[in-house]
């Protein structure tokens, strides 16, 4: 009985610690940096909720009821879809980093990089180019490709295109890749943002070191 009453007890303490660390993790994530204004993390919060309609219907097609399966092409193809749906929520996740401090300070998971000031143009960089790439891709060329019905090339789309399916089906698509139309803007609004609050400090900091070089 006592054995049994410790085991009782031990289960829910280790549930408990692992509750916490994804709380901890959780309030770590989105720890907003100082300085932030509210409507810079509305913005950021909202990126990854962008992303997600175009995912549900990524993952609706592995359920698809005329969907063929048992072919190592069609398993290979129903990975590739899983794994775009998650590579495209983590980046979209990346958006966080522009507003909270983990964007600002290495985490303290890092090793030796931890506590550290994270260099503005580490973030910028590429979150510069990430929101040039994105809106090219679903701000200009899927519009045009909408509008057109047609490729990048200038081919015709092809005629098992989702988009030429008809129906609710064509609805549903262009419904659930529409907002990918704002993921590009609302990262460069994201980039620029963070370089303006970011650029006083970095002046800053660096001041004291060339003063002290200076004498």
């Amino acid at each position: 009985m006592f054995r049994a009453r410790l085991t009782t007890t031990d289960e829910p303490t280790d549930a408990l610690r692992h509750e916490g660390r994804l709380r901890r993790a959780w309030r770590t994530a989105h720890e907003p940096a100082a300085g932030v204004p509210r409507w810079a993390r509305r913005v950021a919060y909202a990126v990854p909720l962008v992303v997600l309609p175009s995912g549900v219907w990524r993952l609706g097609l592995l359920f698809a009821p005329d969907k063929r399966g048992g072919s190592i092409a069609d398993w290979a193809m129903d990975g590739y879809l899983v794994f775009l749906t998650l590579i495209s929520e983590v980046l979209a996740f990346t958006a966080l980093g522009l507003v909270a401090r983990w964007g600002e300070v290495f985490p303290h998971w890092m090793p030796w990089l931890r506590g550290r000031r994270v260099p503005t143009a580490a973030a910028v960089v590429p979150a510069t180019i990430g929101a040039t790439v994105l809106t090219l891709v679903f701000t200009v060329i899927a519009i045009v490709a909408t509008v057109t019905q047609s490729k990048a090339n200038g081919d015709p789309l092809p005629a098992d295109f989702p988009g030429r399916a008809g129906g609710w089906k064509t609805v549903y698509f262009y419904a659930s890749y529409a907002p990918l139309v704002l993921w590009g803007p609302m990262l460069g609004i994201l980039t620029y943002a963070y370089w303006r609050r970011r650029r006083p400090a970095t002046n800053g900091a660096l001041l004291p070191s060339a003063a002290g070089n200076t004498r």
